[in-house]
């Protein structure tokens, strides 16, 4: 029923910017709550930043708050995460997931719909 596809990751450099993409298929992609989640090596499933049904509300976690920008566009089913000012600790496999639009939006057991993941690498 629905499908999630993100991409845009790639090796950069400390203090670069890459922007993250996520596509998603199938039906009433605009109630959904779109969320980004990594994860390194060794380590849980992360949140990372989440944008409610309308795109009025946006959730950050600290580490990123200032650094990165969520947004999304409901017309054409696109998600987008900006990352600015990069650093050698987001490096992980960055996940794009869809949720109901409700619940606090930061856990991973509030999506239901998960893409495959794709690689940011920053080196120093």
């Amino acid at each position: 029923q629905v499908q999630v596809v993100e991409s845009g990751g790639g090796l950069v450099q400390a203090g670069d910017s890459l922007s993250l993409s996520c596509t998603v298929s199938g039906r009433s992609f605009s109630s959904y709550t779109m969320g980004w989640f990594r994860q390194a090596p060794g380590t849980e499933r992360e949140f990372v930043a989440a944008i409610s049904w309308g795109g009025y509300n946006t959730f950050y976690t600290d580490s990123v708050k200032g650094r990165f920008y969520i947004s999304r566009n409901n017309a054409k089913n696109t998600v987008s995460l900006q990352m600015n000012s990069l650093k050698v600790e987001d490096t992980a496999v960055y996940y794009c997931a869809a949720g109901p639009n409700s619940g606090s939006r930061t856990h991973v057991t509030d999506y239901n719909y998960w893409g495959q993941g794709t690689q940011v690498t920053v080196s120093s």
